[in-house]
């Protein structure tokens, strides 16, 4: 009975840091998205109407309003939710963002059928930046 306790115990162990490493699995963004530059005006108040209008209806569900990474679905997943407003995503260059919100992967959903407007993706960026 007490191998069967380690085994379980060590398995349980085992099961926590993978899901943990999965979940934490950097993005592997392919150099054309790297390169990438936003060719919106980063100021532009129609533009940020859109990407509001867009994010609210997209991404806020999962992101937060004010992406914290505390939506309503944000439980439902497995994937660890980021929050948007961090130095660290901040700090990621424009098409890695635009990769990771546009053509994602796992929980986070192809969104390129569902905003087929190039203008428009970078005005969801656009208002992402803004938080």
């Amino acid at each position: 009975m007490k191998k069967i306790l380690v085994l379980l115990f060590t398995a349980g162990i085992f099961v926590l840091v993978v899901s943990f490493d999965v979940q934490n699995d950097p993005w592997d963004i392919p150099e054309k998205y790297l390169k990438m530059e936003n060719p919106t005006d980063a100021d532009d108040g129609d533009c940020l109407d859109v990407g509001k209008s867009l994010y609210v209806r997209h991404c806020k569900s999962c992101h937060g309003s004010e992406g914290f990474g505390d939506g309503k679905k944000a439980g439902e997943i497995e994937t660890e939710m980021p929050d948007l407003t961090s130095d660290d995503y901040k700090a990621q260059k424009p098409g890695a963002k635009y990769y990771q919100s546009f053509i994602g992967r796992d929980d986070m959903p192809n969104f390129e059928k569902k905003i087929q407007s190039e203008e428009d993706r970078w005005c969801v960026i656009n208002y992402i930046n803004s938080f």
